[in-house]
């Protein structure tokens, strides 16, 4: 059995109420659940989210909201794992029973394929890996990225400031991952221990999916949609 959550929070400074900005004449968050909602593989679709309002729009679009979540974990410095620890002694508390599977799904990765998270269920479950984690390719290798230290370059990867070696082709360094949001999976027998990914988190591929931090970016992938067959 596995439970999607989708975490909706409504405290969101850089943009404000992000989670229901609309996105192709929808609230953003809808795109998750509608996703979810269209799975084989997740039996309940479950908003956490510390605002009435926003548990209204999610119920609009299936999902359920059986609780609302403490303001005490839901600001801008609140954790994944304080709002999953939440929901499982939620689930065990209230309900006597929780999955062991969780499929996280953020608001902020609206374009996802039904068929795709299913793969991911589906790969993780009854195998030995802690968590599981979807990534894409990086165009460019981290091993280029920089910081800047008293005005000056240092290599992230070994922080170094002799540079010259970033100058070799992208060929010569190892490929990179950037984690994107389509799609993780975790293990309630671990969130209870206070443990989200754990030391053993399995790779899943995806092409490149697109985020949503900035207002701008609405814009860019109301245009990704318009293009697509999202």
């Amino acid at each position: 059995m596995v439970y999607a959550i989708i975490p909706a929070r409504s405290g969101s400074k850089g943009v404000k109420n992000k989670n229901i900005m609309q996105l192709d004449g929808h609230p953003l968050m809808a795109h998750s659940i509608v996703a979810a909602k269209k799975c084989k593989t997740i039996d309940r679709v479950i908003v956490s989210t510390d605002s009435e309002e926003y548990a209204e729009i999610a119920r609009q679009y299936g999902a359920e909201t059986p609780f609302i979540r403490p303001k005490s974990i839901s600001g801008d410095a609140a954790t994944d794992i304080e709002f999953f620890k939440h929901f499982v002694d939620w689930l065990n508390e209230t309900e006597g029973f929780c999955p062991e599977y969780l499929a996280h799904l953020r608001p902020t990765t609206p374009l996802r394929k039904p068929e795709i998270i299913d793969m991911a269920v589906l790969k993780f479950v009854e195998s030995e890996y802690t968590a599981l984690r979807s990534v894409h390719k990086m165009t460019d290798t981290s091993y280029k990225t920089f910081e800047v230290e008293d005005g000056r370059l240092k290599m992230l990867f070994n922080q170094g400031f002799d540079i010259e070696k970033t100058i070799l082709p992208r060929q010569s360094f190892p490929t990179t991952y950037n984690p994107n949001g389509y799609v993780d999976i975790v293990r309630s027998s671990l969130i209870t221990k206070g443990i989200l990914h754990g030391d053993n988190v399995k790779a899943f591929l995806t092409n490149q999916a697109y985020e949503i931090d900035e207002v701008e970016d609405l814009s860019f992938i109301e245009y990704i949609i318009k293009k697509s067959e999202f």
